[in-house]
């Protein structure tokens, strides 16, 4: 609205300038997928470091390749992560992983005992308070809990969660929850379920609401506060932790629950539905074609980049031909690794061999921090970290055979040590000529569809005329100006790189009728150089007198 005029004088009328700022998004968030046997299983859960992990996850696990690959993520450059917990649950032909857990009858306190006694008795059923470990596993076996009473009022207690090491039986206090009530009208709100269910990491809590617990003086209150004598509860002195069965990548069971009830509200792969954005998925040593099909289609609808590790016991003359099975359409958000890493195993003692992905995910998002996303992740600046040599040691030869059949390779080179040495998609074969042949050129247009539905979203329900198609091309147009600038296109100028078109000519009347916005953004890539020729010409006869 116009100000009202009244008094001479000069006015101050601040005018909207239609910037929308477009930032772009983040390009190497990874999720990786897998069992484990400690974790969240009903979420895909964001760890931003390794400590992260294994604070969860419970680290390393020699029966899964899992926990090694996110290490070797985060060792590599990878800095967050998505991680979904695979975990049997009885359905197809597993056993099913139990959670440990302490069923509490009776909690009380002898206050004539000088200092006083908690006693705490628990019960295979029926009791008044459970307290369970937070997720399935055996890894609830070394826990235990510890509750004392508060000495001035008995009314409350404190719950501490303890671990004890299985080798050395050192103990250490994990978590510490004071001031706890088993009332839940509690007015200071400190209900020892509530408390447990949200701020936990290790355990969670029930009340069995036709017995509740209460907390008894079993005799008369001193006249002075008693410190008490705290009671310790193994967390499975009920019901055993159990890991179930333990389900490796190419099983039926593990395949069954990586897809698990996709139609449902989430499950396996689908728990990442939820997420704001995951940039690259790993599923470390998953190799069955119909599988991995059904990956490439899950990326593409998510705007995400598989990538896929090639099978354990390849060898060159396996895939000589070119991979079977992963080449499909979907096959444009994914690129293959060859062949396995070595690197010592720390819970086995010995070195063995493990899938690239891990590696490959960590050099991706190095790369994308230190040159961009439109940078090929490969190169000698692309050398491993953390590994003690390739299973293979290919040739120049192989990996030209290999290089036009889209697979990458792994390479070693005295100088700079093993490195990535390709930076194909799956759909990167000579013959199919595809555009997006490339990983770096499919990367980034992956990033800049991404960057555009987010910054766009202000254009939903504008009035769709010549103001809002100008504002567009601003906005879009600064965006796309920024990556120019830091040289993620080819050409000189702008008009040479980038495009954005959203005028009259590609919005006609009948485009407008429906409601529509059509926004034309052309980019162009730059290529890598994936050939480098040096040509060598003598001199003869061109000295000057």
């Amino acid at each position: 609205m116009p100000p009202t005029f009244t008094y001479p004088g000069v006015y101050i009328e601040e005018i909207p300038s239609g910037v929308h700022t477009i930032t772009g998004v983040a390009t190497s968030i990874a999720a990786f997928v897998g069992w484990a046997a400690q974790g969240p299983v009903n979420e895909a859960t964001l760890v931003q470091s390794w400590s992260d992990f294994a604070a969860q996850f419970g680290g390393l696990d020699s029966r899964s390749y899992l926990g090694y690959a996110v290490n070797q993520f985060f060792g590599n450059g990878g800095q967050q992560a998505y991680i979904v917990r695979l975990s049997a649950d009885g359905t197809n032909g597993t056993t099913a992983a139990k959670a440990a857990s302490a069923e509490i009858t009776v909690m009380g306190f002898d206050s004539t005992v000088n200092p006083s006694t908690v006693t705490v008795t628990t019960a295979t059923s029926g009791g008044g308070l459970t307290i369970a470990a937070a997720n399935p596993g055996a890894w609830g076996k070394n826990y235990s809990i510890q509750i004392a009473p508060r000495p001035d009022d008995y009314t409350r207690f404190s719950l501490a969660v303890i671990y004890t090491d299985p080798v050395t039986t050192a103990q250490t206090v994990v978590e510490s929850f004071s001031n706890l009530s088993l009332t839940p009208t509690d007015t200071q709100a400190r209900y020892v379920v509530n408390i447990l269910n949200e701020q936990s990491q290790f355990v969670s809590a029930k009340m069995d609401t036709t017995t509740p617990l209460k907390l008894t003086n079993t005799g008369s209150t001193p006249t002075t506060p008693q410190p008490a004598t705290p009671k310790t509860v193994a967390l499975n002195a009920s019901v055993d932790g159990d890991d179930g069965t333990v389900m490796n990548p190419n099983e039926s069971a593990f395949e069954a629950f990586l897809n698990h009830n996709p139609t449902a509200s989430g499950g396996g792969i689908h728990l990442l539905d939820t997420v704001p954005i995951f940039n690259l998925l790993c599923v470390p040593n998953e190799t069955t074609p119909a599988v991995v099909s059904d990956l490439q289609a899950y990326c593409v609808n998510e705007r995400a980049f598989l990538i896929v590790d090639s099978p354990k016991d390849d060898t060159f003359a396996n895939l000589k031909n070119g991979p079977t099975g992963y080449t499909g359409t979907n096959a444009i958000n994914s690129a293959m690794y060859f062949p396995w890493v070595n690197q010592f195993d720390s819970m086995l003692n010995m070195t063995r061999e493990f899938p690239p992905c891990g590696f490959v995910a960590g050099l991706y998002a190095a790369t994308d921090a230190s040159r961009g996303v439109w940078k090929a992740p490969a190169g000698i600046d692309a050398s491993l970290t953390g590994e003690s040599g390739l299973t293979l040691q290919l040739t120049d030869a192989q990996n030209g055979t290999l290089n036009v059949q889209a697979i990458n390779c792994l390479r070693n080179f005295p100088v700079y040590g093993d490195v990535i040495w390709g930076a194909r998609t799956l759909r990167g074969n000579d013959q199919i000529g595809s555009e997006w042949k490339y990983v770096p050129i499919r990367r980034l247009a992956l990033f800049l569809e991404s960057s555009l539905y987010d910054g766009t979203q202000w254009v939903v329900f504008e009035p769709n005329d010549e103001k809002l198609w100008g504002q567009i091309r601003l906005n879009v147009g600064a965006f796309m100006q920024g990556l120019f600038l830091q040289g993620a296109f080819q050409g000189t100028t702008a008009q040479q790189a980038y495009f954005v078109k959203c005028d009259a000519e590609n919005n006609p009347q009948s485009s407008i009728d429906q409601g529509i916005v059509n926004i034309l953004v052309g980019f162009a890539p730059l290529y890598p150089a994936e050939f480098v020729v040096i040509q060598i010409q003598q001199m003869a006869g061109q000295l000057q007198a």
